[in-house]
């Protein structure tokens, strides 16, 4: 990874308790490293609670709360998995329209294992080639979307990976999106 590539961005990684650990702190230390300036974004204030698979992980801290934050304000958007985050942030009006702001604005969006589910309330994946974690084959493809079962699919800005296994491949081509900017749509 060229360190320094994205200097100059700013990327948004929407997230809730119940996030899996790993699928923000590994997309996090990439964008990091590549030099873009990263803020953790949720609907609550202070820190939520990452989990290892069904087990707890480690708190992360909030950067600024959905009511602080627009999308015109970031270059990009990451979507971690872990069952219990994209099923609250599907809940949320303002997290799906947080997310819907990216995909009308076709700014890039990076989501990993159950990650795309918020995608699905965003109109984001309708006609768009993408993998999840399995479970969310059906939720895809019945909301429009050409399922895979593929490490990482990237669809004209959009990357998606199915689990943390995919971490590498899935951060490499999420900076190299991020770094491209802007997609048709």
């Amino acid at each position: 990874m060229t360190q320094g590539k994205l200097t100059g961005k700013k990327i948004a990684v929407l997230a809730t308790d119940g996030f899996e650990q790993v699928e923000l702190t590994r997309p996090v230390e990439a964008l990091k490293a590549a030099g873009a300036e990263v803020e953790v974004v949720s609907p609550k204030s202070g820190s939520i609670q990452g989990f290892n698979h069904h087990d707890k992980g480690d708190r992360t801290p909030v950067d600024r709360t959905l009511s602080e934050a627009s999308s015109d304000d970031y270059d990009g958007l990451v979507l971690p998995g872990g069952v219990i985050n994209p099923d609250a942030l599907r809940l949320e009006d303002e997290a799906v329209a947080f997310v819907r702001d990216f995909v009308d604005a076709s700014k890039p969006i990076a989501a990993i294992c159950h990650g795309p589910w918020t995608l699905i309330d965003a109109g984001g994946v309708e006609g768009r080639r993408v993998t999840s974690w399995p479970s969310l084959k059906s939720d895809l493809s019945n909301a429009g979307a050409t399922w895979v079962d593929e490490e990482v699919v990237v669809d004209d800005g959009l990357v998606t990976s199915r689990n943390p296994d995919d971490l590498p491949a899935f951060c490499a081509k999420m900076v190299e999106e991020f770094c491209e900017g802007r997609h048709a749509g």
